[in-house]
């Protein structure tokens, strides 16, 4: 199963569709990069049903930007479905990574295989983990203030205009806990400079390698498809 893969080999075979899709404009390429990304999916141990809950965002965003690409610009229709298609195949390989790679496993595999500082690494994977507080954090904001009696009621502006306000309040509540936890970690010797064990190898092994080439092949056969019509 493509799941147990080494995250930075994930990480790289998602990556090559970004980089091939941003050099095209028509509908077809980013059509075929789609199909071939949802057939793969089942590959990695993830659902459809589970990916089109996590991404849902995606369709509502795609739909947005190719409505707004229609309405205002002169590119016509085919350049509205492709903006529409490219969005979805550019970041649907990134969900299903992180959706199947486990968050300590990515930071130790960018440390021993990429050679990262760890400072970096393990910072950036306790800023990851603290990513989910952030809609329960909204969430209270909200609730505090509707206890106050701030409540924009059926007011379209006064919507937008609280959702101004707590954006704000979640912004300066992140950067607290952000300097908070930089403080914890350096006060437990991140930054002390001195090598560092792990408790978990990650290896970057052949079935890793065939991963990353078999994604840039995937890439250079559709491109080929794409010259080719």
């Amino acid at each position: 199963m493509l799941a147990r893969r080494n995250p930075v080999a994930k990480l790289a075979a998602a990556l090559v569709p970004t980089l091939a899709l941003l050099s095209t404009l028509d509908p077809l390429t980013p059509a075929l990069f789609l199909a071939v990304e949802l057939a793969l999916v089942p590959l990695f141990g993830m659902s459809l049903s589970r990916l089109a809950r996590r991404g849902w965002p995606l369709l509502v965003t795609a739909a947005g930007v190719a409505s707004a690409q229609l309405l205002f610009t002169t590119g016509g229709l085919a350049a509205a479905l492709g903006i529409a298609l490219r969005i979805p195949a550019v970041a649907l390989p990134g969900i299903v990574v992180f959706a199947t790679t486990d968050p300590t496993d990515l930071a130790d595999a960018l440390v021993q295989n990429v050679r990262l500082p760890a400072r970096f690494a393990i910072g950036a994977l306790a800023a990851f983990r603290l990513v989910p507080l952030l809609g329960e954090e909204w969430r209270v904001l909200a609730l505090a203030r509707r206890a106050r009696g701030i409540d924009a009621g059926r007011n379209p502006y006064a919507h937008l205009r609280l959702a101004g306000s707590l954006t704000f309040g979640l912004l300066v509540g992140a950067i607290r806990r952000g300097t908070r936890l930089a403080t914890a970690m350096d006060a437990r010797g991140f930054d002390s400079g001195a090598p560092r064990t792990f408790a978990r190898v990650q290896r970057f092994r052949t079935a890793d390698t065939v991963l990353v080439l078999g994604s840039v092949l995937m890439a250079l056969a559709l491109g080929a498809v794409h010259l080719a019509y």
